[in-house]
């Protein structure tokens, strides 16, 4: 019995041992929605946050624009949905006047942790160039509902995707409009503003706002100086 014992002990730090490997395993796996925006990056080279962690704790739903003078200067929406960033490059920047329609073309999903990133992308990566955190907050469906969420993942999936900032330069209601132009692997949809309090006819707020609203840096101090995770 003593020896069966013994046996049975022994064999306990292998078990313990194989379920750390496991985890370890289980940790470094890609989520399905990362899989591209990791396949792109060589994160041995850029600073870019690789993303995975977890976002408990966080009520509501964030946003982010972010200027991006890559090949051409463009600013880059993002919208939290389900664990990551649904990612939108607009050219020319959004608009608060709700006569003017701004193509905004889907790209990859990117991480939560993309939010906080201000900096350089090196020369020759994906992307590379300068990004700047040109606006950031929160959102939520554009009418009260009890499940908000629900209703924004029907707009989404529909390609009727209506919202409300609550950042420090855009608020109010908004909407995404998916159109035929475009291949299905990279749809192309148009940004438009609501007519509400917050529109703004004639107004070009990207002209007007050239600095970041977390640094207060402009594109040449940030090209001149160093990446930063910016936290709220």
């Amino acid at each position: 019995m003593a020896t069966k014992k013994a046996a049975s002990i022994k064999k306990s730090p292998k078990k313990a041992g194989a379920r750390k490997s496991t985890t370890r395993k289980a940790a470094k796996r890609t989520p399905p929605e990362l899989a591209e925006y990791r396949r792109k990056r060589d994160f041995s080279k850029t600073s870019e946050p690789e993303g995975g962690a977890t976002t408990r704790g966080v009520k509501a739903l964030r946003f982010v624009i972010q200027k991006h003078a890559a090949s051409s200067l463009h600013f880059d929406l993002r919208l939290e949905l389900d664990g990551a960033m649904k990612s939108w490059a607009v050219p020319k920047g959004p608009s608060l006047d709700p006569a003017v329609k701004r193509l905004a073309m889907q790209v990859e999903d990117h991480p939560i942790e993309y939010n906080a990133f201000e900096g350089i992308i090196p020369a020759g990566e994906y992307g590379g160039g300068t990004v700047m955190l040109w606006d950031r907050g929160t959102y939520t469906f554009w009418q009260r509902d009890p499940d908000p969420v629900a209703r924004l993942r029907e707009g989404y999936a529909k390609g009727d995707f209506k919202f409300v900032l609550k950042g420090k330069r855009l608020q109010g209601s908004w909407v995404l409009v998916r159109i035929k132009r475009g291949s299905p692997a990279k749809p192309q949809w148009l940004l438009i503003k609501h007519a509400d309090e917050f529109a703004r006819s004639g107004y070009d707020i990207v002209a007007q706002e050239q600095t970041s609203v977390a640094t207060d840096r402009t594109m040449a101090a940030i090209a001149a100086g160093k990446s930063l995770n910016v936290t709220r």
